[in-house]
């Protein structure tokens, strides 16, 4: 991917279960801003996620095991070698690929070391995000600052990091918890963090597996909890560095 800081080799992960109606106009538009690889990870659908993805030019992934964890684990199993930017969005095009220079370039000069697109500070559609998502991702964000003193504003899937960085956290959530655990695990280890705001739109197709769906909206919500109070224990004894001082706003 050619950036204002040169030549990087990004690869772009994208989770998917079931989204055969928009998967392919969003490998296409993330191929557009000349990433290297797009790898989209099918998580078990029962429609041809698979087949779109791949004619639109993807990478396809086959992990079968329900999981959302699981899906970006697969996908980043499957990264291939030289790589050295990895960037994860979702797979309903609700992210909007035309930011992705915008969150891979201060990872790619050496300005940060997570980025995150935050769309609670970007234009979103009316509808792209329900009630729940603003108020889980303000508690989230409120949790770290005490627990970390690192500002978050949301839990947004879209965002970029090193792979080598990536693959010393430890990540080991295999659901819905994997958003929260890798910025718990970034702010513990002393990361620079930075967020971006992003646009956000309303899925193109498909049914939301979290905010469409009430039992599932509290089943993920509960997990997100478990996964904060668990990680904020385990997390304790890791060193934080600079974490407070590396903090980019």
């Amino acid at each position: 991917m050619m950036l204002p800081s040169g030549q990087r080799r990004v690869s772009v992960i994208i989770p998917c279960l079931n989204e055969s109606e928009p998967i392919a106009d969003v490998v296409r538009e993330v191929l557009a801003q000349h990433v290297d690889e797009v790898i989209v990870v099918d998580n078990g659908s029962t429609d041809d996620t698979a087949g779109r993805s791949a004619a639109a030019g993807a990478t396809v992934v086959s992990e079968p095991r329900h999981g959302y964890g699981r899906a970006c684990a697969a996908g980043l199993a499957a990264v291939p070698s030289g790589t050295e930017i990895v960037c994860f969005l979702d797979g309903d095009g609700s992210d909007v690929p035309q930011f992705l220079a915008a969150i891979v370039n201060p990872v790619a000069e050496g300005q940060a070391d997570f980025v995150m697109g935050t769309r609670l500070r970007g234009h979103r559609e009316p509808g792209s995000m329900t009630p729940q998502q603003v108020l889980a991702g303000g508690l989230a964000g409120v949790l770290m600052k005490l627990a970390y003193g690192v500002t978050f504003t949301d839990m947004s899937p879209f965002r970029a990091m090193r792979l080598d960085r990536l693959r010393e956290l430890g990540m080991r959530e295999q659901t819905y918890g994997w958003n929260l655990e890798m910025q718990m695990r970034a702010a513990a280890a002393g990361w620079r963090i930075l967020e971006i705001p992003v646009d956000h739109r309303r899925r193109r197709g498909g049914v939301s597996k979290v905010s469409g769906n009430i039992v599932a909206g509290m089943k993920a919500a509960w997990k997100i909890t478990v996964t904060f109070l668990r990680l904020a224990v385990s997390l304790r004894s890791v060193p934080r560095g600079i974490a407070a001082e590396g903090q980019l706003k």
